[in-house]
Order: C-alpha cells, then structure tokens, then sequence
C-alpha cells in the first residue's frame, strides 16, 4: 500500500505540475497541443505503472526513487530538471502570444515519436529489472545482453531522445524546442559517468563494452 500510495502520489503530482507549467503561461485551458501531450504522456504511464505494480513492484520502487548517489549525476538531474520547465513555459508562451507556428503533419511524426520512445521504454523495463533511474550498481546486479541492449549498451537514453525532444513539437511550438536542444549533452555526459560506474563495480561490464560498440546510436556513437 505505501508503493502503490507513493507512485499514486507522484503520478497525480506530475500531472499537476505539468497542467501548471502549460496551461497558467498560455494563460487558457484551450491549448490542444497541450492536452494531446497530457494524453500521450500520462495515459501510457498509468497503463506501464500498473502493469509493474502488479508483475514487478520492486522496478516500480526503483523508477519512483530519484535520489542520485553520483555527485557527477546530481549535476545531470540538476540540468535536467531546468530543461523541462523552460521548454514547457517557453511552449505555452509560443501559443499564447503565436511566436511559431508547426504544421500538423509535424505533429503528427512528433506524436508517433514519442509514442515509439516510449514502447522503447517499456520493453528496456521489461528486459532489465536493475532499471533504476539513478547511477548505481545494486547486490546481485548481472549484465543484460538482450534485445535492445544488444544493440546500444544505453537504449533507455535512446528510448528518452525519442520522447523528450519532439515534446515541444507536439506543443506546438519551434522556439520550444531550443531548450531541449540540452538534452543530448545532457546524455552524453550521463553515459560517460554512468559507464565509469559500471565497468569499476559491475562484473562483466568491460566484456560487455568490448561486444556491443555503440553507446547510444547505432553506427554513430
């Protein structure tokens, strides 16, 4: 009950603070990019989020823990979490005031992007029960060489480029999408840490490194 009641928290939470960041800069609740978000966003969550309550609670704990032990990760998240707010507001400000415009047809491919990234992610959870959101090496963790992590050493990060940075396509707005343009630095630093960790503290990483070349984009890098 108290996980179920945590993760109901935080969902409801989120839902809320993302409402505030759109629709109080737009200044209406007449915002349809806004609500066609919400909907890609939080609809898929609740059916992802119960699926693991249910199959998997101790995923679901460690998706709802965000407390980075890294000093170098703390920095990461610290950025992130600047990222979302500005792209958000600098999105609704775009519709409010019609900075930009985005034809729907670009709407549209942001909107199956996104929902691509996010069945990426859904099947790099269920490949990988040691999925926590922060840089760690947990009791018993193995290494995982299947499916899409035989392709990328990092598709979760794959997984949330393809999320995050159509999102303010989806908003409707070009000037949002500036913000979000930190992202992918944001990420490479990430890997870089986060690899560091792994090859140090996790047996067979090195090995694993050595088999599947790219990090993040195939035949890229």
């Amino acid at each position: 009950m108290k996980l179920l009641l945590n993760a109901l928290i935080k969902y409801v939470m989120g839902i809320l603070l993302v409402c505030t960041m759109l629709f109080l800069p737009a200044w209406t609740l007449f915002y349809p990019g806004a609500w066609l978000f919400i909907c890609l966003l939080f609809v898929p969550m609740l059916a992802v989020g119960a699926v693991l309550f249910i199959k998997a609670p101790s995923l679901l704990e460690k998706r709802l823990n965000n407390k980075e032990k890294e000093k170098a990760q703390r920095g990461v998240v610290a950025l992130s979490g600047l990222m979302f707010p500005v792209g958000f507001v600098t999105s609704a400000l775009d519709f409010r005031f019609g900075w930009s415009s985005v034809p729907l047809w670009c709407v549209a491919v942001a909107s199956v992007l996104f929902l691509i990234g996010y069945g990426m992610y859904a099947e790099v959870m269920r490949e990988n029960a040691y999925l926590s959101r922060t840089v760690e090496v947990q009791e018993n963790q193995r290494v995982i060489k299947t499916g899409l992590y035989g392709i990328v050493r990092h598709p979760m990060y794959l997984a949330t480029l393809l999320m995050f940075l159509p999102m303010p396509l989806i908003l409707g707005s070009l000037w949002g999408v500036i913000p979000f343009l930190i992202y992918p630095v944001i990420i490479v630093f990430r890997i870089i840490n986060e690899e560091k960790v792994l090859t140090e503290g996790l047996e067979g990483y090195a090995e694993y490194k050595a088999e599947v070349k790219y990090r993040l984009i195939p035949f890229i890098w």
